[in-house]
């Protein structure tokens, strides 16, 4: 199968991150052609695709005292966590997430992208909570480990969104098929949280 750099040589991508309002993107108004993420409350003219369920999993140093092969809700409540406050609707998620499974983080330092975790993880005793296709990634850094949440901390959509008057547009109709072709790969390969890290 010939790879996207193959099919459409010219294609530049310009990837900005969007807040709680999906308004504040262009997608709405059609200057931008898609949004990836999590999508609630659409208006009538976004169209908007699941592509797969996303979880979470925990970061600590790979020499970590507590670095077994799990950590236990106690042991997790008392680490010292970074907090991700990345744009969008995943934060609250997780807040959400934790409170109703009665868990509780001391946050020693929030950081606004998931870049700068890595380096803060394998410098401390700290634990960081991400989705789990951004652990993935981290398990190739061998200063961290990455270990199952304490307890099931449920999942979360990812979902793709464009303005409808590019629903029968035939390149960005090829490039959103790209995109779901991918999510399948991932979900396939048990990366979105359904079949372990």
């Amino acid at each position: 199968m010939p790879s996207w750099r193959d099919c459409a040589p010219g294609i530049r991508l310009r990837l900005t991150p969007f807040g709680n309002d999906v308004t504040e993107t262009g997608v709405i108004s059609g200057n931008t052609d898609m949004v990836l993420g999590r999508i609630v409350d659409p208006p009538d003219n976004l169209v908007v695709q699941h592509l797969m369920n996303e979880g979470l999993a925990c970061v600590i140093r790979a020499d970590h005292p507590l670095a077994g092969d799990s950590l236990s809700a106690e042991q997790y409540e008392q680490l010292r966590h970074v907090n991700v406050l990345p744009p969008g609707r995943m934060r609250a998620g997780l807040y959400q997430a934790l409170e109703k499974r009665g868990l509780r983080r001391q946050v020693a330092v929030s950081v606004t992208h998931f870049l700068a975790v890595p380096e803060m993880i394998a410098v401390t005793d700290y634990c960081a909570t991400l989705p789990r296709l951004i652990c993935q990634h981290l398990s190739r850094d061998r200063r961290l480990r990455i270990l199952p949440a304490p307890v099931d901390l449920g999942t979360f959509p990812v979902e793709m969104g464009w303005h409808a008057r590019y629903r029968d547009d035939p390149a960005h109709r090829w490039f959103r098929t790209l995109i779901m072709e991918t999510a399948e790969t991932l979900a396939d390969a048990g990366i979105n949280g359904q079949h372990g890290l």
